[in-house]
């Protein structure tokens, strides 16, 4: 349709032919592209939308974003799926957004705070800013050694970790207690934010109304 308007228009006022043609690979119904953080641009690796499949039914579609990312927790992965489709079919969000924080912060979603991220090199090698999931690693193999068992990660491969009040902690292996704050303020906080941002408001600002209430 939109190549026949084209032609047309070029035809009947300049008389001229077209000879440009609009194509497109996805048509979206609805669609979102959040800023950058710390910027007020987007970017077009960086995008989620709402289209329709062959059979009729609605679809998200995640690019570059939390949800399709391994190296964020499956908290934030399903936080954000859920969210943007509450968004996209108008449904009430900020209750969803205040009561998956809350659940959260009582310890009801621990399950679901794992990080899983890839050692690209040997543990040995990385001697100067070293990264929270190499630290995680070497914890693990500390433990395993002190088991009697070989250790795992001294030549590179994957390791899932949680956060903690004491640094990151290798599953399964945990033992101090969970840093909740880290997991607002780095994994539900950029997520929600994005979408609160564009209505004046924060996951900070939504949890000081509703302790407000109660004040």
């Amino acid at each position: 349709y939109l190549n026949d308007w084209w032609a047309s228009e070029l035809k009947n006022r300049y008389d001229i032919p077209c000879y440009l043609e609009v194509e497109f690979e996805t048509h979206f119904e609805k669609f979102f592209m959040p800023t950058i953080r710390g910027s007020e641009k987007g970017s077009k690796k960086r995008y989620a939308g709402m289209v329709r499949n062959s059979g009729g039914k609605s679809q998200l579609i995640f690019k570059g974003l939390e949800s399709v990312r391994s190296d964020w927790s499956p908290l934030a992965r399903e936080f954000q799926i859920e969210l943007y489709r509450r968004v996209f079919t108008d449904e009430p969000h900020l209750t969803y957004i205040r009561e998956t924080a809350e659940r959260l912060l009582e310890g009801k979603l621990d399950e679901k705070l794992s990080l899983r991220r890839r050692l690209r090199r040997k543990l040995n090698d990385y001697t100067k800013n070293v990264p929270p999931h190499v630290r995680a690693a070497r914890l693990a193999d500390t433990e395993r050694l002190k088991r009697g068992l070989k250790p795992t990660y001294e030549h590179g491969g994957w390791i899932e970790y949680q956060m903690t009040l004491n640094g990151p902690e290798p599953l399964p292996y945990v033992n101090s207690a969970i840093d909740y704050d880290f997991y607002m303020d780095r994994q539900l906080a950029p997520i929600a934010d994005a979408i609160l941002g564009l209505q004046g408001n924060s996951l900070a600002l939504l949890m000081d109304k509703q302790i407000g209430l109660f004040d």
